[in-house]
């Protein structure tokens, strides 16, 4: 029990959360708009695959960061034909971008590299760790030297755009012009229509704003905490997210206090795992994995009753004559 440093889990939990945080938050602009988005996971996918190809072909990290966010705003947009102007069935389209994603990042990872469905590591175009002017004098202080140089310190720009996001997001929802119209048309959209608001308009900016955070999502995943992309390496963060939206209560602060925590048990996961117990003993890793998932449903359990969802959310907007 004593190999358990809570300091490691910090730092991990700071590290794994911006998956959770950008996918997330992309979700709560098209469910706060009245879309379903269970596609979270598939564009997470999606735009991992596109970032890691492009970031290797070019060694440009950037480039291969906006050709994620061009691959998963395509997605975004399909889904938005699909539930906004054919007034299809939201889950089924969902699951239908996740499963297509999942089989042809595989494909096309296998076809251009032969790796088994990887692509080769990126190396050099990878995004490189920033680290505070004050943390190596700093260092062998007791405390502040672990914060500026670990928990604030040493993490890429993609992590503080992360985190970045979490005020921006409950600007934009809460306190914009935008964010007014949007929870509109996500809680009444008929009565939107009729003050003159685009429904169509507005729910598919909802869907780019969504997929534009999920490529960073994606690209955080393979071009930072990986360095290359793998089949199916989203491993569920994309319903993850989902459940932290729940969590939340499609609020923005609420819901990346979700993701932390949903980061903080991935992280002690890891810690956990090979460690001896008394009386217990050695848990077997498969069960360690499950840790975040029995917290999930745990935490759904009690939060599903209490959460207020948008009221037009998963019902197709149908104008009145």
């Amino acid at each position: 029990m004593d190999d358990i440093q809570l300091s490691s889990i910090l730092v991990a939990m700071v590290r794994s959360a911006p998956v959770l945080i950008f996918a997330a938050l992309g979700g709560l602009f098209a469910e706060r708009s009245g879309i379903v988005d269970i596609s979270l996971e598939g564009k997470i996918l999606a735009s991992a695959f596109t970032a890691a190809a492009v970031a290797y072909s070019t060694q440009n990290p950037w480039l291969g960061v906006m050709a994620a966010i061009v691959v998963s705003c395509i997605l975004a947009l399909l889904h938005g034909y699909v539930c906004i102007n054919q007034r299809g069935n939201q889950l089924v389209s969902g699951m239908a971008i996740n499963i297509s994603a999942s089989g042809l990042t595989f494909v096309l990872a296998q076809a251009f590299y032969q790796l088994g469905g990887r692509t080769p590591a990126l190396d050099k175009a990878r995004f490189s760790v920033i680290e505070l002017p004050v943390a190596q004098a700093l260092a062998d202080v007791p405390l502040l030297g672990w914060m500026l140089g670990k928990f604030i310190g040493g993490h890429t720009i993609l992590v503080y755009l992360a985190f970045a996001m979490i005020p921006l997001v409950h600007w934009l929802i809460n306190h914009s012009r935008f964010g007014l119209r949007l929870r509109a048309v996500g809680e009444n959209p008929h009565a939107a229509d009729t003050a003159g608001i685009s429904v169509a308009r507005t729910r598919y900016t909802a869907l780019v704003c969504g997929g534009v955070l999920c490529a960073f999502s994606g690209a955080y995943l393979s071009m930072v905490q990986t360095g290359f992309f793998l089949r199916d390496m989203s491993a569920g963060n994309g319903f993850l997210a989902l459940a932290a939206l729940v969590f939340g209560s499609w609020r923005p602060v609420h819901t990346a206090l979700g993701c932390l925590m949903f980061a903080f048990f991935s992280a002690l996961q890891i810690q956990v795992e090979g460690l001896v117990f008394p009386v217990i003993g050695k848990i077997p890793g498969s069960l360690i994995q499950m840790i975040p998932y029995i917290f999930t449903v745990i935490i759904l359990a009690g939060f599903m009753a209490k959460s207020i969802a948008p009221k037009a959310i998963g019902v197709p907007f149908i104008k009145s004559r």
